[in-house]
């Protein structure tokens, strides 16, 4: 990544998209404490998490929760799935036992699953229970944010629809705020209040949902926009496609990030980096098309 920045408003949730390798999910690990970002800062609630103390990074860590891409590997084969829900309820002592036990059902409840459920260890469940069950561990400890890594991309579309409508549920029952990584434009136009589009770690483009969809200006998303599929064999859609392979995060071109691959550059794109201009008051676009 590379002077990345952003911020998520209380019950907003922003939607980030891009390539594989571009650097989404590096952005939720530093955020969640995972990486410690080389440079630069990061501010939740106004305090910088870069200088907290251990106990203080605890309870940030309670405010921040994750909801990660593979439902199977993110869950510990060797626990209950009723354990593994309770243990974010233990490690931050929040409740008594009885208590806690009665906070698991409800989470059940909450994520679509019968409380009955709570003894059976992760193999004994599909990949869309699974990821509920992940979801649930998420909600235990009552965050204020949740960094959702891909959370549908490993599950069948008619799961994945389900899956969205329950994390939408969620976020308007508990008023949380939502970091959706995913590389499937089609997704994130129904999750989202606002787009952030990366390409090799840099954002290159942020717009409201609506506008982003309907006047993309970077090519990069222009690009992106053009590979939707539409569900209609014969409607013709024309395919903007990208040309050459996408260069190395290690070794970026000088320059525009982009222009290597760009129909549309020009001789300055070559050596100069552009910045961040504001369009309009929701939309912003890093391109000297616009400057």
């Amino acid at each position: 990544m590379d002077g990345v920045s952003f911020q998520i408003d209380q019950g907003e949730t922003l939607g980030l998209v891009g390539e594989s390798g571009c650097g989404k999910s590096t952005i939720g690990k530093c955020i969640l404490w995972l990486l410690e970002p080389t440079e630069g800062d990061i501010f939740f609630e106004g305090k910088n998490i870069n200088a907290l103390d251990p106990s203080e990074r605890k309870q940030f860590r309670r405010k921040v929760q994750a909801i990660f891409q593979d439902p199977y590997s993110s869950l510990n084969p060797r626990m209950s799935v009723g354990n593994i829900v309770g243990e974010p309820l233990l490690v931050h002592g929040l409740h008594s036992y009885p208590d806690r036990k009665e906070r698991v059902e409800d989470l059940f409840k909450k994520v679509g699953l019968p409380p009955e459920y709570m003894s059976r260890y992760p193999h004994e469940f599909s990949g869309g229970q699974r990821q509920r069950i992940g979801i649930a561990r998420s909600l235990a400890s009552r965050p204020d944010l949740i960094i959702c890594d891909e959370p549908v991309s490993a599950l069948d579309m008619s799961i994945q629809a389900q899956v969205i409508n329950l994390l939408d549920d969620l976020k308007q029952e508990f008023r949380l705020s939502y970091l959706f990584i995913a590389h499937d434009l089609s997704v994130v136009e129904h999750v989202s209040d606002r787009i952030a589009v990366m390409y090799l770690g840099k954002i290159v483009e942020v717009a409201k949902d609506t506008e982003l969809y309907s006047n993309p200006f970077h090519p990069y998303t222009r690009a992106l926009l053009s590979a939707i599929p539409i569900p209609q064999p014969q409607q013709k859609k024309k395919r903007i496609i990208l040309r050459g392979e996408v260069p190395s995060p290690i070794n970026p071109p000088s320059g525009c990030r982009f222009h290597p691959r760009c129909s549309e550059a020009m001789k300055i794109c070559e050596h100069e980096e552009p910045l961040i201009k504001a369009m309009n008051d929701h939309h912003h676009v890093s391109c000297f098309l616009y400057q």
